[in-house]
């Protein structure tokens, strides 16, 4: 008779690995449910949140930014502008583009967002002992420097 088969061991390494990434895509998830307006998608938010940090660019950039095909963002950028939360602008060098950028309206939505999932976040964490936020302020130190790698 021969013996069962066995199930491939993970070392501690890759046992991490597969813990942490459903951590952070759990809570990835969970602060995507906190946003200020319902009717925009999580990769609308992305576009919006990407315009308030890095000022007007042209739905090409855009696409490349959010690894879409052009078509895509345009519709994405026609849904967006529909709703009020960008606006387009003549590129001042290139007249065959235009810029795309936040309105007021969409400011106001990045910014309630991101106060949503701050408060979120931070009731979570106060539900932590110190020593516990201690690790976790050590994790998203470790955590940042692996994603620039």
């Amino acid at each position: 008779m021969s013996p069962a088969p066995t199930t491939p061991t993970r070392t501690p390494i890759a046992s991490l690995a597969v813990e942490l990434r459903m951590a952070v895509m759990r809570t990835s998830r969970r602060l995507r449910q906190e946003r200020s307006v319902d009717d925009v998608t999580p990769g609308q938010y992305s576009v919006l949140a990407f315009l308030d940090v890095q000022g007007p660019m042209t739905p090409r950039e855009l696409a490349a930014r959010e690894k879409v095909q052009p078509p895509s963002m345009t519709r994405t950028v026609a849904a967006l502008e529909q709703l009020g939360l960008v606006g387009r602008t003549d590129h001042p060098s290139d007249g065959r583009q235009v810029l795309v950028s936040l309105t007021e309206q969409g400011a106001t939505v990045v910014r309630e967002t991101r106060k949503r999932r701050d408060a979120w976040l931070a009731k979570r964490l106060a539900e932590a002992t110190p020593a516990e936020r201690e690790v976790l302020a050590q994790a998203a130190a470790i955590l940042t420097r692996l994603a620039a790698s």
